[in-house]
């Protein structure tokens, strides 16, 4: 594939990479940054990747490394220096009316609080539609470990947004 068509391709998956992006780091400027770092390496590694597989799924995989080599710098930064105040941008989405915000947001924290193993899975199957093969992959697990993740993923999330309503 030449490059001008790879970068189309790659181009195109960049709102379901900040979406997954988001649900790993729970954080919008981090998601950001997680989706540069991505870009970045899969665009140094492009000829790494097999033409006739699945470019996003190969693209999901780098960026959940980049995810887990970032949290384990973080945790030793933080056993080093003091944590940064953090900020959080709030914006109006304008056409969507505040009682689907409100939901909209109770969504998403109860995604946050969800463990990381169980939050890849829901966010990958269930927000960007893998298959659970493909998903078990990009994680690096099981079929069957993915599932079970899954599960109880969507009964916490079950749980929490009841309590929420």
């Amino acid at each position: 594939m030449d490059m001008n068509r790879f970068c189309e391709e790659l181009t195109a998956l960049l709102p379901r990479l900040r979406r997954f992006a988001r649900g790993l780091t729970r954080d919008a400027a981090d998601a950001d940054d997680l989706c540069q770092q991505t870009i970045e390496r899969v665009l140094k590694a492009r000829n790494q990747w097999q033409e006739g597989t699945r470019l996003d799924a190969w693209t999901y995989k780098i960026m959940r490394n980049q995810w887990i080599d970032e949290t384990r710098a973080r945790k030793r930064r933080s056993e080093t220096f003091g944590r940064e105040e953090e900020g959080t941008n709030v914006g109006s989405a304008g056409h969507i009316d505040a009682e689907n915000l409100v939901e909209l947001g109770n969504v998403g924290r109860a995604l946050a609080r969800l463990p990381d193993e169980q939050r890849e899975a829901v966010v990958l199957v269930l927000v960007e539609g893998f298959a659970y093969k493909e998903a078990a992959e990009i994680v690096g697990v099981p079929q069957g470990t993915l599932t079970s993740r899954l599960g109880r993923g969507r009964e916490a999330l079950l749980r929490e947004l009841g309590e929420a309503a």
